[in-house]
This record gives structure tokens, C-alpha cells and sequence, in this order.
């Protein structure tokens, strides 16, 4: 029998007393501001100097991981930034995953590259804060002057009798002492850290390569029942009947049921469960599950329709103006050259390795449950189900297990609450498995979009006008008592987008159409399609200006170090930084050095999203009979001061090239009677190991600028680099995804 996944006693203790135990307590408020309170005078056995820390006596450091981890190395990475400041070998090191509990940790949802900045600066001061209260007992120890102390390597040292003492040795003492003031406590000089910077390996990757049950799917409870859950093809649709008796007659199975579900597309949709005493078993009585759907009005869409009404739409003016500087018109009528292109690409799913799963446990006898799922969202989770099911927050516990990939799909709760429903008409435990199937036709999808654009250049070869009609896709859904149309994530675009705010004539317009398809973010909401088209059609500018591709780029940014935003929720742009990663990988690349072959080319790109600061270069191979071989990637970032781990920090702009890539050559998900065609990896392609990258080179560029994350920041720019290396190679423009559709033969 497999391993359960379950707390244990001492690790709900260790969360227990981080809270209640002896000596005090240093957490992080809601909003991740430092806050400390006073605890019980009973001392611990062990130093627990916040919710975050324990060091046992025996010397062994504990820290837990409040986000959730998604493969993004935020379980490795953070706990770095404490261990750094706390003065520990790394070796000394075990690393728990946190429940959620926002109340003792602050925020804890993992999404947008966001879990690095709001925490950084926290994490270094809660390692500082513990290591200066173990200077503190060893100096009263000591009966010395702590200024007297230092810590190093899990022990601090008095510097004239070179004295030392273990942590594990420091740790009733320091457990007795109060939470110093803020001005007692001093963070490293960066130019001492001896862990930071370096290359470690992920936390968890032992567990993972020998087959240890860490994610969702891994999941054993004592009784527990298995279910599945079957939803209405077309989005929107509900069930009206099915062959129950006949289901629940099978083999294994316990029971089978309708769920009446929610209108909410992201939320707990109508749907048929059925549970067995297996997951296999619940499998096959699937495939004998016949049910009559109401199919509703979403039959009628299709992608074909939707291309039609965008084509119809762009002959129009726009339905909402987003940006109007200037008479686009007139500098239109008076540049010397004009380019019109229209650029479109498809829904595609986030096809995660992992199935979305979660184990629910509901206990009538007090109205509680208890959820292991593999969330980036926990909060949001919780909040789900409480507004679903009306059970309190107090009385839902939320474990945070890994999760065999992300990409934004878990920052979504629907298989959190659809187990929740299952598990309310089950005396047990029950764990719900999506099959590829479900994960790939029950998305909440990465919306589709057209951009019709038209720009012209003057006779300095500059850009003269920019007018950009965007088409994409928005859900009706009531608020407030009033019916809208809400943007699916990625569907909107700001007006502060490159290169609105540094043209003297720019407008950019938007229609947006209604449809039944569930919409999520999908890594990088916006900027992983707006960078393929904004920067594919600068370079058609520079092109039809005859000027080189990089110079024509610095130039549109400009000679200011700082573009301000022109809307509330806008960001300051920093040119200077962008500029300097464009310079910095155009010299690593040798832009403009080397001669290309027909048939080969090079590709410049530049993008800012989530903090982050991006340029690559791309340089291909494309046969005369149109096969596409990338040889190199350049990458050079700027995510501020400190890279934490060296290690993650070059996976994750790695895993965003290919990533990049993939959805660059291959998925598209069609859209035929309101529902998705493709059904799993053999009709729904990604990239495999041949088609990747033959080398990619990354650089990371240090600025003094606040630490940000890498989850996304890398992957936009790939898409219009590797197509601008392509028009290089053959004359042919990309205004198309994916590539697989497309011709890229030449002669």
C-alpha cells in the first residue's frame, strides 16, 4: 500500500508552534508587513523565533515554504534568502511545505512571478532577526559584549577567545529573548553572501527522481474512494440524464450522481460523478457513462465563426478606444511608407504534465473539510468553496501539495470545489482525477486574439503612426445585478503596452467577442502574445524603413531612462534597463557581426513583463522545404540586484525558451460546435527534445533595482525573436500561429 500524504503530528505541531509555542512569535501580516507578538514565558525545547523557523536542539534547522510550488524552485529558493541571513549551512537544511494559513504566513499564492518580490526583503529580515537573537544568548552565555559575536556555519563565535557554540546549544536561551527593535538588526552586505547566487539543487529533487509521493495525484488516505467527473463537451452545457443504474451496477463503483453545479464557467460547472474504490475502476465505469446534455447556446460557436466576425469587426471602428494620441490618420496619409498586417492566434490549453486533482474530506458530524490539492491559489481556493458551498473559511483546512506544473492553470479552483461537491455525498476521503482528456477539453484556456495593425515610416526612416485593432474574447457574467462582458485573462490590452506611450500617434482599439469558453491566465497573461506581434511588426517596420533591426529598436525607446505611466494601473517603464539588456545581448550574440546564409538568420526581440526586463536573440536554420531548426538562443534579463539560485534562475529562463518555443511551433485547439476538437498529446502537440534549442546562452544582467521573479518575465520575447530570425532566413513573415500550419518553405 502506498505512503499517505498526510500531516504529520510533528509537523502540525512545529505549524502550532509557530503560533502558540514559548518565547514569541515574528510572523508576517496579511499584507507580508513584519509584526511580532508576545508569547507565553513557558520556554520551548527547541528556538522557534517565527512561523518560518525552528532549530531543534540538536542543531537541525527546519524552515518552511509558504508558497505553493509549481516547479518554479520557490521551495528552494526562499528558504535560501532565510538560511542566507540566519548564517547556516545548507546541508543543515530541511524544508517543509506550509498549509495554508495567511493569517501566520501573509499571502501564499504563487502566480504572475510575484512570490520572489513580495517576500525577499521579508525572508532576509526574518533570517536576520533569528541570527541576532542567538548572537544575543551566546553573548549572555558568555557574559560578553554581542558586538563581540558573529555567526557563521550554524554557530556563533566570540572573536578574541574563539569560543563557539552550536545554534543547538543557543536555542532555550534564545527562545527566552524578545523580539529585538528593527534597528538592532542588521541585514548581510550582499558582497558576503555565501549562499545566494549559487547553484542549488531543488529541494525535492531526490524525492522526485526516485518516484517519492510528493504531488496531487500521489495523494493516500486510510478508506479513501476515487472519482472522476464528467462535464458537458460544449462550455456551458449541463446534464439532464444518465444511465446511473446501469453505472452504479459496475464493478468497484459506489456510487454515481449529477451535480447541479454554478453558471460560473471557472467555478464548479453542472456535471455526472462517479465514485469507485479505485481510480481505474471509476475510469472504466466512464466509459460506459451515457448521458443526455443540454447543450445550450454555446453549440453554435466555432473558430471559424470567430475569425469571421474579427474579420468583420476589423473593418470597423473599434468598440472601445484604449489609446488615441495624435491624428493616426493623417501621419498615415503623409508617411512614406505604409505596412498593414494582420496578426492572429489560436485558444490553447496549459497542458500541464499533471492532471488537475484534489482530495476532499468532509466531516458532517461539524460541518468541516479538509483539501490536499496542487494550487497556486490556495486563499482564492478556499474562498471558492466557501461561497459555493456556504462552509466557513474557519472550518476548511487547505494542504498545499506540489504541483506537477502550473503555468497559471491552478491559479483556477474548479477541480478544488468540483472534489468538494463529490466529497459532501461521501462518507469518506474521496480524491477526484481529471484524465488528459478533461485537463486538455476542460481548460480554462489561454484566449485567442487578431490584431489588425497599420504603421508607417517617415522619410528619417522613424515611426510615424501606429493604429492596432484587437479583436479577442470576453464571457458574459452578472455583477453587481448588471449582465457584462469580462475580458478573458490575456484579452485585454493596456494602453501604457510598448510602443503606445512613445508615439506621437498611436490608436489602438478594441472589440471584443462573446463566447461560452472558459479563459485563464496562461504564463504571462498578454504579454506571451502581444510581444509576437508588437515586436514582429516593429520589425516589418524597421524592414520597410531599411533600417537594422536593433538600432531601429533603441531608437523607438528612446533617449529617456524613464517612461512614465498614463494610467492608474500603469508601470514606469525603465527604458535604460531595456536598453541595456538589448545592447547587452546584441554584443553576446554578435548582432550585426556575421553574415547568414540564405536559409539562416538572426532574430532580435525585447520585452517587459512581471518586473522583468528581456532581450533575446534568436538565430536559425529553415530548409529549402520549410523544416525549422532553432540553433541558438541569447538571453540577457534583468531581474535586479540578487539572483537567488543560479541554478533556478537558468531553468527557468531555459524551461521559458522551450516553452516559448513549443507554443510558437505546435498547439492550436480547435473549436467546432462549441467544443474542443483535440483530445490529447497525439492531436495536441508540443515540442519534444529535437526540435528544441540546440544551445541557449543566458545572462543575467545585476542592477540595483528590487529582486523580482522568472517564472515569465523570459518567455515573451522568444516567439517574435525566433519569427524575425525566420523573415531573416526567408523572406517569409509569420503573422500566423503555430508554425506547424504554416509554409515555410523557400526557394
Amino acid at each position: 500500500m502506498s505512503r499517505a500524504i498526510v500531516p504529520s503530528a510533528s509537523r502540525r505541531g512545529f505549524l502550532r508552534t509557530g503560533a502558540v509555542g514559548g518565547g514569541f512569535m515574528l510572523g508576517m501580516s496579511a499584507s507580508g508587513v513584519l509584526a511580532a507578538a508576545t508569547r507565553a514565558a513557558v520556554p520551548a525545547p527547541d528556538f522557534v523565533p517565527n512561523a518560518f523557523i525552528r532549530i531543534g536542539r540538536d542543531g537541525s534547522v527546519t524552515l518552511i515554504s509558504k508558497q505553493p510550488e509549481i516547479g518554479q524552485g520557490i521551495k528552494t529558493s526562499l528558504p535560501m534568502v532565510i538560511a542566507e541571513e540566519l548564517e547556516v549551512s545548507w546541508k543543515q537544511v530541511r524544508v517543509i511545505q506550509g498549509d495554508l494559513d495567511p493569517a501566520l504566513y501573509g499571502p501564499q499564492g504563487a502566480g504572475g512571478s510575484s512570490s520572489t518580490p513580495t517576500n525577499y526583503e521579508n525572508f532576509h529580515r526574518l533570517g536576520a532577526t533569528a541570527r541576532t537573537m542567538l548572537v544575543q544568548a551566546a553573548a549572555l552565555i558568555w557574559k560578553v559584549p554581542a558586538a563581540q559575536c558573529s555567526a557563521a556555519a550554524g554557530a556563533v563565535i566570540h572573536g578574541p577567545s574563539k569560543r563557539r557554540l552550536g545554534y543547538g546549544a543557543l536555542a532555550e536561551t534564545a527562545a527566552r529573548l524578545p523580539v529585538p527593535e528593527a534597528a538592532q538588526v542588521v541585514l548581510k552586505d550582499p558582497a558576503t553572501f555565501t549562499l545566494l547566487g549559487r547553484r542549488i539543487g531543488g529541494v525535492d529533487n531526490a524525492a522526485i527522481v526516485s518516484g517519492q509521493p510528493l504531488f496531487g495525484v500521489d495523494v493516500r488516505l486510510p478508506g479513501m474512494l476515487y472519482a472522476v467527473y464528467a462535464k458537458c463537451p460544449v462550455f456551458g452545457g449541463k446534464p439532464i440524464g444518465a444511465n446511473l443504474d446501469a453505472v452504479k451496477a459496475m464493478p468497484g463503483v459506489t456510487d454515481a450522481f449529477l451535480v447541479e453545479g454554478t453558471p460560473n464557467l471557472n467555478g464548479l460547472r453542472p456535471g455526472v460523478a462517479i465514485v469507485a474504490t479505485s481510480t481505474w475502476a471509476a475510469m472504466r465505469a466512464r466509459r460506459a457513462l451515457e448521458v443526455n446534455w443540454d447543450e445550450g447556446a454555446g453549440a453554435g460557436q466555432s473558430w471559424t465563426g470567430f475569425a469571421a466576425q474579427a474579420q468583420a469587426a476589423s473593418k470597423q471602428a473599434g468598440a472601445s478606444s484604449v489609446r488615441k494620441d495624435g491624428d493616426v490618420a493623417a501621419a498615415l496619409a503623409g508617411a512614406v511608407k505604409v505596412v498593414e498586417a494582420a496578426y492572429s492566434y489560436p485558444f490553447i490549453s496549459h497542458a500541464s504534465m499533471e492532471p488537475q486533482n484534489c482530495t476532499a474530506w468532509f466531516k458532517p458530524q461539524d460541518g468541516s473539510l479538509e483539501l490536499w490539492a496542487p494550487t497556486q491559489n490556495p486563499g482564492s481556493g478556499q474562498a471558492l468553496v466557501t461561497s459555493t458551498f456556504g462552509i466557513p473559511k474557519e472550518k476548511i483546512v487547505l494542504h498545499i501539495v506540489r504541483s506537477g506544473g502550473g503555468f497559471g492553470r491552478r491559479l483556477s479552483s474548479d477541480f478544488i470545489v468540483e472534489a468538494t461537491a463529490i466529497a459532501r455525498k461521501v462518507a469518506a476521503p474521496v480524491k477526484l482525477t481529471w484524465t488528459r482528456e478533461d485537463d486538455l477539453q476542460h481548460d480554462h484556456f489561454r484566449p485567442g486574439g487578431f490584431h489588425f495593425l497599420r504603421g508607417g515610416v517617415d522619410a528619417a526612416g522613424k515611426v510615424a503612426a501606429w493604429h492596432d485593432h484587437f479583436v479577442s474574447f470576453a464571457n458574459r457574467v452578472e455583477r453587481e445585478g448588471k449582465s457584462v462582458l469580462q475580458p478573458g485573462s490575456g484579452a485585454s490590452l493596456s494602453s501604457d503596452e510598448f510602443p503606445g506611450r512613445w508615439l506621437a500617434n498611436c490608436q489602438i482599439e478594441q472589440t471584443l467577442l462573446e463566447c461560452q469558453i472558459p479563459m485563464g491566465p496562461w504564463r504571462a497573461p498578454g504579454s506571451c502574445v502581444f510581444s509576437w506581434v508588437f515586436q514582429s511588426f516593429i520589425d516589418e517596420l524597421a524592414h520597410a524603413a531599411g533600417r537594422d533591426a536593433l538600432e531601429f529598436r533603441l531608437e523607438l525607446l528612446g533617449d529617456k531612462d524613464l517612461v512614465p505611466a498614463t494610467t492608474e494601473r500603469g508601470v514606469a517603464y525603465d527604458v535604460k534597463r531595456m536598453r541595456h539588456v538589448l545592447q547587452e545581448v546584441a554584443q553576446r550574440a554578435g548582432w550585426g557581426k556575421r553574415s547568414f546564409p540564405r536559409g539562416q538568420g538572426q532574430g532580435i526581440a525585447f520585452h517587459f513583463s512581471h518586473r522583468g526586463y528581456v532581450a533575446q536573440v534568436a538565430e536559425v536554420t529553415v530548409t529549402q522545404d520549410g523544416k525549422l531548426k532553432v540553433d541558438r538562443v541569447v538571453v540577457a534579463v534583468d531581474v535586479g540586484a540578487q539572483i537567488v539560485n543560479l541554478s533556478g534562475a537558468e531553468h527557468q529562463v531555459e524551461g521559458s525558451v522551450i516553452d516559448g518555443l513549443s507554443t510558437l511551433m505546435f498547439p492550436a485547439l480547435d473549436i467546432e460546435g462549441g467544443r474542443i476538437v483535440q483530445s490529447n498529446f497525439h492531436d495536441y502537440q508540443l515540442l519534444r527534445m529535437p526540435d528544441a534549442p540546440t544551445k541557449i546562452d543566458t545572462h543575467f544582467i545585476k542592477t540595483a533595482n528590487p529582486v523580482t521573479g522568472l517564472g515569465e518575465p523570459a518567455l515573451p520575447p522568444l516567439a517574435p525573436a525566433v519569427c524575425n530570425a525566420i523573415f531573416a532566413a526567408t523572406g517569409k513573415r509569420v503573422r500566423q500561429l503555430p508554425l506547424s500550419t504554416l509554409d515555410l518553405s523557400w526557394s
